[in-house]
């Protein structure tokens, strides 16, 4: 049975390394590399280096410069709690068991599995001063001012895990405070697509962060869509947006490596950034094709090689391997990513994620990627693939989705990838050949050899990783009373729905 986790606030934490920092560190500790990682919300690839023509960014292109690159990245869960829940442990979520969105809030917790640890308590552990903020000790994740008073809990960064963990794992929100010339762990909480979210006054404001940092917006009519959706001005003008907030993080990412140098840090720096998953979009956030699990992964650092690109797949649990390894640390037994560049390493002949429930809407979709195919299986085909969802049914471009759907006026192919009802139990792309996945091969006959290898091979990943039975009835009221503390008439009524569709077999 794992350990009863230690329950202290933040600002206790902080207390407590402070007080540890007065002992100098020793010769070996100084001897380790700092680690740190840039996590960003919902956000995809659309960087210029990645091929991106609509912005640039010029500091996320010199970081990738300055190191490798890796094209086939993805995250093995497209939704922020069960992503964050695997990148911190290096282990899949579906795995132990942290794979439901916001899951573990209510009465019924979720524990790691024995052997399973954080990076950060692993790191700590050896020597290592952890911290999780913005990287720049005066700005928040957005980029913006901290209130002069604002107190050291307000001042860390984005974990959102879904497990029990113990908060004293961070020392700080800050490197600053380390023991003089202690190795440090941060982690770069960043907003990312999240920027462009929320109320109108508040979006206002973004677009002036925008025109005061780049002296102008990107303009919606020169925004390139996705062949699935709509050229609604409504998500012309999020699209612009989020072009925007891509830009806003490559400016953040630039401060953050100018103080690195200025402090004679970033040469002896492993710098690792990547996404939690991809754009908040009907058919990114939440899903399985490359809108929703496909991220920019970049790596640079002392070892790494300059300006490398490498296609070989990779996962973004693939952090903590590569994180241990940095800091000659050895790899527990449990960890399931893989050292990219150790001297043994062997390229994964796949690339697996999961969908699961996402807040009140239960769901379950696994995929496997080789190099050429995605495979995708859907073990609800009844419902439509946009099921009732409070978040994202309150985002406006899945209302003007769903206004054109009831109003018939929405394209065939929007039609078809996003409301048709039944959806297929199984889907094929040669992504090649069909980068948008939008052509599914899986009742071709052509296809049916390699329709057989991706199932079989989907599988026995599902034996090795121990794909979790279905939510119990129980935990998922344990969530959903969390989620019902405040009266929401939507997610009540979503939550009957959910219940209907589960006692109908859907």
């Amino acid at each position: 049975m794992p350990a009863m986790h230690l329950y202290v606030t933040a600002a206790a934490a902080l207390a407590l390394s402070l007080l540890v920092c007065q002992t100098p560190a020793t010769a070996e500790e100084k001897a380790r590399p700092n680690v740190l990682w840039f996590v960003v919300d919902d956000m995809s690839a659309h960087l210029s280096c990645y091929g991106e023509k609509g912005i640039s960014t010029p500091h996320l292109d010199a970081l990738a410069a300055e190191g490798t690159r890796f094209t086939r990245a993805y995250v093995t869960a497209p939704v922020c709690s069960a992503s964050r829940s695997a990148l911190i442990t290096g282990c899949y979520q579906t795995t132990i068991g942290a794979h439901h969105h916001r899951s573990g809030r209510g009465e019924m917790k979720i524990h790691l599995p024995e052997g399973v640890e954080t990076l950060p308590a692993i790191l700590q552990r050896a020597g290592y001063f952890t911290c999780i903020g913005s990287g720049l000790p005066g700005l928040d994740h957005r980029g913006l001012d901290f209130p002069e008073k604002a107190p050291p809990q307000r001042r860390l960064g984005k974990t959102d895990y879904n497990f029990e963990w113990d908060p004293t794992i961070y020392d700080s929100h800050d490197w600053a405070e380390r023991k003089d010339g202690q190795p440090f762990f941060m982690q770069v909480q960043l907003h990312g697509g999240k920027l462009r979210e929320g109320p109108i006054d508040e979006r206002d404001k973004f677009r002036n962060q925008v025109v005061a940092t780049f002296g102008s917006l990107t303009a919606p009519a020169e925004v390139e869509l996705p062949p699935y959706y709509p050229r609604d001005p409504v998500l012309l003008q999020d699209w612009a947006d989020y072009l925007d907030s891509v830009r806003l993080t490559d400016h953040h990412v630039g401060l953050v490596l100018a103080r690195l140098r200025e402090e004679n840090l970033l040469a002896k720096t492993l710098v690792i950034f990547m996404t939690d998953h991809g754009i908040s979009h009907a058919r990114g956030k939440q899903f399985l094709t490359d809108e929703g699990t496909h991220i920019p992964f970049i790596v640079s650092g002392p070892g790494i090689a300059k300006g490398a690109v490498r296609d070989d797949l990779v996962e973004h649990i693939d952090m903590v391997p590569v994180s241990l390894a940095a800091a000659g640390l050895p790899l527990t037994a449990t960890l399931q990513g893989h050292d990219l560049f150790a001297a043994e390493y062997e390229p994964r002949a796949y690339a697996f994620a999961a969908r699961d429930r996402c807040d009140e809407t239960t769901e379950k979709i696994r995929s496997l990627r080789s190099e050429r195919f995605l495979y995708i299986r859907n073990y609800h085909p009844a419902r439509p693939h946009l099921q009732p969802n409070a978040y994202k049914d309150n985002k406006d471009i899945v209302r003007v989705l769903r206004r054109e759907h009831e109003a018939g006026t929405l394209p065939g192919l929007s039609e078809t990838l996003l409301f048709a009802a039944p959806r297929p139990v199984e889907e094929l792309y040669d992504c090649p050949a069909d980068p948008s996945q939008i052509y599914n091969l899986a009742a071709d006959p052509a296809h049916g050899e390699m329709l057989a290898t991706m199932r079989a091979a989907l599988d026995e990943t599902l034996i090795q990783t121990r794909d979790p039975a279905p939510e119990t009835a129980a935990k998922y009221d344990s969530d959903m009373a969390e989620y019902l503390r405040r009266p929401n008439p939507e997610v009540a009524k979503n939550i009957a729905q959910m219940k209907q569709w589960t006692a109908e077999g859907k």
